[in-house]
């Protein structure tokens, strides 16, 4: 009866098992039974194929200090190392106004107001200790592919005689970083430097020696990558003048030394000049040329002063090569020269400026070989002028006394419409203005470089404004007339010996 009972009770459990499978009949082995609850078991975590990569990446072995020391000096490394820097640079520079009120309150107003009457503020002053200190500024231009970027030469430093003498520096005006963005230096001071207008990365520079030297900023060196030779064929007098004209498919450089020779260059072959012209005056003696210009897109004809304070018009070709016309002299060596930009119609292609150590600047016209005027207000060297790339009757001029003034002709032509003077009155040797004539720019004797904003009310022109210098003009050439003719009916005659004797005893100052 015992084993009755249990046989009955094993065929209760194997029913009671089915129905709970709902009909599956396991094959486990004998005695593990299914018991109807999740099983849990350890299950490794989770790894992302980036970590997989990890674990599979082989130990870095540390770099010896030979190795690190090779890298380090390696070109690519130190490419990096100059392009990361100039960027974090400029990043760590810019100063923003996190608290602009764009609803405004009428504050804001009131400062812009203040801003516009103030005609010159100075805006920023580019100085390097290294490059640029106690070194004299001789020149300026303007990238045509980065407006932003200035280029400077620097006269020799006598305080650093294990400095090269000639510095060129580019100056980067939309960043507020005080360092240069480029620097380049050769072994003669520099006396007139320029962009490649039509090669962004190529810079020329004019040397007191009489080489023409060419910079690449693509290239590691900082010092020039071609050289014209120190022949007869070419300069051995300093060049105070070099400038790029003409397209993209046609240009050339033009080169002006102290002994009034003039080379034209092509910069794929720097060894000798495509052109030779030697400048003088009236088939005697050569012009120690000071400075050029040549007027808006003219190639062929140009401007220059002298150091005998003759100013001449010149051409490169045609059948009067060389020295045209000769105006009117300053009463001292001629120090800038400024063409119009000739923005718009009528046409004042024909006007350029002239500044002066006898305290001058001097308004001419091509027509003409007397000054049309002569502003008189400087009690010191004028030592550069500029025209307005943007407005037809404004210019600005530079003196000894630190003064750097501007002039709007249709407002005024006796004394300038604003005046500023530099802290400490250095002496300003030039001026140039920004490619948008909003802002210029003088460089002093001690290597400084300073940026000044013009009120937009001055430096932008009206509509009016062309008509108005017109006017202007026509009334200054009138008055000309009638003072030449008034100075012919005064002069007096002399009448004896001790009447000239007097008259050249007499000082011209």
């Amino acid at each position: 009866m015992f084993n009755h009972f249990e046989m009955n009770k094993g065929d209760d459990e194997e029913s009671s098992l089915t129905h709970i499978d709902h009909g599956f009949h396991s094959k486990l082995p004998p005695g593990i039974l299914p018991h109807g609850l999740p099983t849990v078991k350890e299950v490794a975590p989770a790894i992302t194929p980036q970590e997989q990569k990890k674990e599979d990446l082989k130990e870095v072995k540390e770099l010896s200090a030979e190795q690190k020391q090779m890298i380090i000096l390696s070109e690519d490394f130190q490419r990096f190392i100059l392009r990361a820097g100039k960027v974090m640079e400029r990043a760590l520079s810019e100063t923003v106004d996190i608290y602009t009120d764009y609803i405004g309150d009428g504050e804001a107003d009131d400062m812009n107001d203040e801003k516009s009457h103030a005609r010159l503020s100075l805006n920023r002053t580019f100085y390097c200790d290294r490059w640029s200190k106690n070194r004299c500024v001789t020149s300026f231009d303007w990238s045509t592919h980065f407006p932003e970027l200035m280029v400077a030469s620097y006269h020799s430093n006598e305080e650093t005689p294990n400095e090269p003498d000639g510095v060129v520096v580019v100056w980067n005006t939309k960043f507020k970083k005080q360092t240069p963005e480029e620097v380049f230096h050769c072994q003669s001071a520099v006396m007139s430097t320029c962009f490649a207008k039509f090669h962004p990365n190529l810079i020329l520079g004019g040397t007191y020696s009489g080489q023409i030297v060419l910079w690449d900023n693509r290239v590691q060196k900082r010092t020039p990558i071609h050289r014209t030779p120190l022949s007869a064929n070419a300069h051995t007098q300093p060049v105070y003048c070099l400038s790029m004209v003409g397209t993209q498919n046609a240009h050339n450089v033009i080169s002006i030394s102290s002994d009034g020779k003039l080379c034209s260059w092509s910069l794929d072959m720097l060894s000798q000049p495509q052109d030779v012209l030697e400048l003088q005056h009236r088939q005697s003696k050569a012009i120690s040329v000071t400075c050029m210009a040549f007027p808006h897109n003219e190639v062929n004809n140009f401007v220059l002063g002298g150091e005998d304070g003759y100013v001449y018009s010149a051409s490169r070709h045609g059948n009067r090569s060389g020295i045209g016309e000769t105006y009117e002299k300053h009463l001292g060596p001629v120090t800038g020269i400024s063409a119009h930009h000739n923005q718009s119609s009528p046409d004042f292609g024909h006007l350029f400026l002239t500044s002066s150590i006898d305290w001058t600047i001097k308004l001419w016209s091509l027509k003409d070989n007397k000054p049309l005027y002569s502003f008189e207000d400087n009690s010191d060297y004028v030592m550069d002028v500029a025209w307005s790339p943007i407005h037809p009757a404004l210019f600005a001029g530079v003196d000894g006394s630190g003064r750097l003034d501007l002039w709007n002709l249709n407002q005024d032509t006796e004394v300038p419409t604003a005046s500023i003077t530099v802290d400490g009155q250095p002496a300003l040797n030039r001026v140039s203005w920004t490619p948008s004539g909003l802002h210029v720019t003088v460089g002093d004797e001690a290597g400084r470089i300073y940026v000044y904003d013009v009120a937009d009310n001055l430096a932008n022109p009206r509509m009016d404004e062309w008509n108005k210098l017109n006017a202007v003009l026509y009334e200054l050439k009138m008055n000309q007339t009638d003072e030449f003719d008034d100075k012919d009916q005064k002069s007096p005659v002399p009448q004896n010996n001790t009447s000239l004797t007097s008259l050249t005893s007499t000082p011209l100052i």
